[in-house]
């Protein structure tokens, strides 16, 4: 049996160089799991009844969440557990709910010798929330089979299908759904946010986000907090769960300070081949970690169902953050080729492709280095609602490659927006285009349109069905080289961004690349300049190879 090491996020299932698990060394956790072998059950299933048990794994993720500092306060303010489908988040989001409940779940000191004591809260207020009834039932209709008799007698529990009560009303646990108004000044102790991979901005998922987040920092001792559960959300959807994702990517990249938020996940190989049913056996068994209970024959049978598309089961089953159907780049497969390495050396030869809009869109210049195929962002502006790109920036970006490298070949597309203020020619790009043009044409080996009455040195108008025969293959190409690891850019994660951003369209020429739509704030301008500089990049290097006759320009385009 192939077996496959998943790809681990978090410290659940990190090990120290002899092997063990890393474990926090204070945790409330070594009290709640013997009260919750007492006072709870399996609440459905085989087993249903019988004391509940935590798998290794969820013991080891339970020890994290309820880790605490030297001064006895939570390690954690919020926590992301992202796992496969069939995994259990729903059953083990109710135990912790049941905990925050009436369980020992707030730190009260420390004990003889030094390990830290676990008291009840005795006014919680645990609220389950989502962006459908539906999903918070999920949670909710797990309670009633999951306290003891026991638990209800001492607790005057009271059971309830949207709200459960315990000691006369003191403590309760509340179902909440899309209303950010309603769950303003909400001082939940707890908050489980359920799936957090569906809560988007046209259902409120974004504006009860906020406000739950908002509602913990109320509480008097600082110890209230969320927890996410969710599955692999899908790139581009900007869900909660999507933020969270990359909000822990900006904290392990160093571009954002720690955030006291604890994201774990566990997942199958991104090289998991789904064609091949043995290696998807063993990636599926290395996304359910200790969930032993998911047969994974069944699995493949769902995954090979004809209605189940395959970044379905990549999400929903291996646990994988990949694109939908229509995106253009998968973001693994970006990330993959986003490199730290020195910026470009003065003198290198150069390409560089430009892409200019007025206001909504976003402007950009990219590089790429004539020996290696490197990109790099030269320059990008998105401009703030109201307001419009700074020319000045731009023109002093193109100076500046200028001066700096020896450019190959420079193309820009202008657009066709207009400028209010412009006296004469109204074009909002063209004479700064045209400036350009005169300024370097002599210096660059290729020029957009060589010859003809619209003769060109710099813009390269995509709004043309000759232009569009051209990039649109380069879009594709980039697609290619992305895919087969032959793409690779200095960091920027405007780039990284607007590459993941790029949604699969057909055009006359090929797949083209758009937006999710016309007003979508996900800009893809710097994916856009990324296919040019790499077709400008392939034209010189076809150049070094077979040479050009004549002063050594190309004719690229012509009228």
């Amino acid at each position: 049996m192939l077996d496959v090491e998943p790809v681990v996020v978090g410290p659940t299932w990190r090990r120290l160089p002899d092997g063990s698990f890393d474990l926090p060394e204070r945790t409330l956790a070594w009290q709640i799991i013997p009260w919750c072998w007492e006072y709870l059950k399996q609440p459905d299933g085989p087993q249903a009844d019988e004391p509940w048990q935590f798998t290794n794994e969820q013991a080891r993720f339970l020890a994290w969440w309820y880790a605490v500092d030297e001064r006895g306060r939570f390690a954690y303010r919020r926590g992301v557990l992202r796992r496969m489908k069939g995994w259990g988040k729903d059953p083990l989001g109710a135990v912790i709910c049941a905990v925050e409940f009436v369980g020992p779940c707030r730190f009260d000191g420390w004990d003889a010798s030094g390990e830290p004591v676990a008291v009840p809260h005795l006014a919680s207020f645990v609220s389950t929330a989502a962006v459908s009834k539906e999903q918070t039932q999920n949670t909710m209709t797990l309670f009633p089979g999951l306290f003891t008799d026991d638990c209800i007698r001492e607790h005057s529990i009271d059971l309830g299908k949207e709200i459960i009560y315990a000691d006369r009303g003191r403590r309760r646990i509340k179902a909440v759904t899309s209303s950010p108004r309603a769950l303003e000044g909400n001082r939940a102790s707890f908050t489980l946010m359920n799936e957090t991979q569906h809560w988007i901005s046209s259902n409120e998922g974004h504006e009860m986000a906020k406000v739950i987040r908002r509602n913990l920092g109320k509480s008097r001792d600082g110890s209230a907090r969320a927890l996410a559960i969710t599955n692999a959300h899908q790139p581009g959807e900007d869900s909660v769960g999507e933020q969270d994702w990359d909000g822990h990517l900006a904290v392990q990249e160093g571009r954002y300070r720690e955030s006291g938020v604890l994201y774990d996940s566990i997942e199958a190989p991104f090289d998991t081949k789904m064609e091949d049913r043995e290696r998807l056996a063993a990636g599926l068994r290395a996304a359910r970690g200790d969930s032993v209970w998911l047969d994974v024959e069944r699995l493949i049978d769902e995954i090979y169902d004809y209605n189940t598309t395959r970044s379905e089961s990549r999400r929903f089953y291996l646990n994988q953050v990949v694109a939908a159907e229509d995106a253009y780049f998968d973001p693994l497969q970006v990330k993959a080729a986003m490199v730290d390495a020195p910026p470009f050396a003065d003198g290198e030869r150069v390409v560089m492709f430009g892409d200019g809009s007025k206001s909504d869109d976003a402007t950009g210049l990219v590089l790429v280095r004539v020996s290696d195929g490197v990109a790099c962002v030269h320059h990008v502006q998105q401009p703030k609602a109201g307001e419009i790109v700074n020319r000045e920036a731009v023109d002093y970006a193109v100076r500046d490659a200028m001066d700096r490298f020896r450019v190959k070949a420079f193309w820009f597309d202008p657009s066709h927006t207009k400028d209010s203020d412009a006296e004469g020619d109204s074009r909002f790009w063209w004479p700064l285009v045209d400036d350009w043009s005169q300024r370097y044409g002599k210096k660059l080996s290729f020029h957009p349109t060589k010859s003809g009455l619209k003769r060109h040195a710099v813009a390269f108008d995509m709004s043309t069905r000759l232009s569009q025969s051209m990039i649109v293959p380069a879009y594709e190409q980039l697609a290619s080289d992305i895919e087969n690891g032959e793409f690779k850019f200095l960091r920027s994660d405007w780039l990284l961004n607007h590459l993941v951003n790029a949604k699969r369209r057909p055009g006359g020429f090929g797949i083209s690349m758009g937006k999710d739509n016309r007003e979508s704030k996900k800009k893809i301008d710097l994916a856009v300049c990324a296919a040019g500089a790499r077709m400008l990049w392939r034209l010189v290097k076809l150049n070094d190879r077979t040479g050009t006759p004549g002063r050594g320009r190309v004719i690229v385009m012509a009228d």
